[in-house]
């Protein structure tokens, strides 16, 4: 087998990338916006001219790695969310569901009722009053489903009273993620006769290093599930992948838009039975948390972010500037929810209107799915966007690709205490997004894709 070694230009911008992590894991805080969007931008530059100028897939899974690994002591600097996922940890560990109670109940009657036997409760309270002050979210109940709260809480029980231990327990295993991940890529890209650098559009891109190893978001979990669903259908293996599926929503809710892609690749029947054993696998994972309280808490929780939550959205603010211009205030309850529908009809008819049924073809379809339910969210946060730079990887459109490097631009919001975002900041990042897909969209397909087998 011939080696191929990178060029001076590509190993230079293997190291420009290196230099730019580095300083992103151990010395930028998120207040710090210049220093971040810069940083970020000249590991974008590299990453573009990585892929522009033909890294072979080898030396780019490579350096996936390396990039990653940088990251493995380093706490996340560019979010809060592990405090949460450390305080859900400690309730699963010690026996609690924490579904059942917000944070500020449990501070309020000192876990009393949360956790009943003392013992375990002296034990456990300490840390929870101490994480309670790192919470960025303690008036609300927890959102994360199953495969998330077990994780966390294996964390947990694994490193009780240390913070670093239990971010280096959650980072190894989305490292592991990412790397069966890498190699579900390669294989469905090898299986779909396209090319395995395509790979690399997912593998090297800096939103998916900085959001998933960096910042420890668990869309690397759910990415890999999803791979695995695909890679599973592609050997005829129907339940297995079912169960696949399954386990993806069961960490991030979002690949159930997935099931209405299969009925015309499976057949009624068969997407009916795939869908049961999902939904099933989903409904088992749910049982240890089962509580009168449990569909009601969450049902709650739902409605929040829908009616109360906004971040870094784009047809929502247009929407909300007319409701403020014809009623004098936020119109978010009735906007949120009506968006939210539109989304979902919206994605059943993409659906429906699919012309390709071919099981390579089932990316690109949702990828736009899911394109239209963010255009259509009240909140977009950055790291979101990965799963759509993972199905990109199968796609024509690279818009993902654009999204995810500007969509930095929304930490900006993090430069002032009361987390106020700059408006023309989150304009210039839309206005390049759909300029960019609508270019996509109306020139046609630039780049062809291999001629794709029946089965496929």
């Amino acid at each position: 087998m011939r080696v191929t070694f990178p060029s001076v230009s590509q190993v230079l911008a293997l190291l420009l990338s290196a230099g730019a992590y580095l300083v992103l894991a151990y010395a930028t805080p998120r207040t710090h916006f210049l220093q971040l969007a810069g940083l970020f931008a000249g590991a974008l530059l590299a990453y573009a001219w990585l892929l522009r100028s033909g890294l072979s897939w080898r030396w780019g899974v490579g350096a996936a790695l390396v990039f990653r690994l940088l990251w493995l002591p380093a706490l996340p600097a560019l979010s809060d969310d592990v405090y949460r996922f450390r305080w859900d940890g400690m309730l699963v560990a010690h026996g609690a569901n924490p579904f059942r109670f917000r944070p500020d109940e449990i501070i309020a009657d000192g876990a009393r009722t949360a956790i009943p036997d003392a013992a375990t409760r002296s034990q456990a309270l300490p840390e929870l009053q101490q994480l309670y002050q790192q919470l960025n979210s303690p008036h609300y109940y927890s959102l994360y489903p199953p495969v998330c709260q077990y994780i966390f809480g294996a964390a947990a029980w694994l490193f009780p009273t240390s913070t670093p231990g239990f971010v280096y327990g959650l980072r190894v295993l989305i490292l592991a993620a990412e790397a069966a991940a890498a190699g579900l890529l390669l294989a469905l890209l090898a299986a779909w006769g396209m090319p395995r650098e395509w790979a690399l559009r997912y593998l090297l891109h800096p939103l998916v290093v900085v959001e998933l190893t960096g910042n420890l978001h668990f869309e690397g979990v759910m990415v890999f599930f999803v791979l695995l669903a695909l890679w599973l259908l592609s050997r005829h293996r129907r339940m297995a992948s079912a169960v696949a599926l399954g386990l993806g929503v069961a960490t991030k809710l979002l690949p159930l838009l997935a099931l209405p892609l299969l009925v015309r690749r499976l057949g009624w029947r068969m997407a009916a039975v795939y869908a049961a054993l999902s939904l099933g696998t989903l409904a088992l994972l749910f049982s240890p948390f089962v509580s009168v309280e449990l569909a009601v808490n969450i049902s709650r929780s739902l409605r929040l972010y829908f009616r109360n939550f906004e971040f870094n959205a784009s047809l929502y603010y247009l929407l909300r500037s007319v409701g403020y211009w014809l009623t004098g205030y936020n119109q978010i309850a009735i906007i949120g929810p009506a968006l939210a529908l539109a989304s979902g009809f919206t994605g059943l008819l993409i659906a429906w209107r699919e012309r390709r049924h071919a099981l390579a073809a089932l990316p690109q379809t949702l990828l736009l799915m899911l394109t239209v339910y963010y255009a259509c969210a009240t909140t977009v946060h950055p790291w979101y966007l990965t799963q759509l730079i993972a199905l990109s990887v199968f796609a024509r459109f690279r818009y993902p690709l654009v999204w995810g490097g500007v969509a930095i631009l929304s930490y900006s919001a993090y430069t002032n205490s009361q987390y106020q975002e700059q408006l023309g900041l989150v304009a210039l990042e839309y206005t390049v997004v759909f300029v960019m897909l609508g270019w996509e969209v109306f020139r046609g397909k630039p780049e062809q894709s291999p001629a794709l087998p029946a089965s496929a």
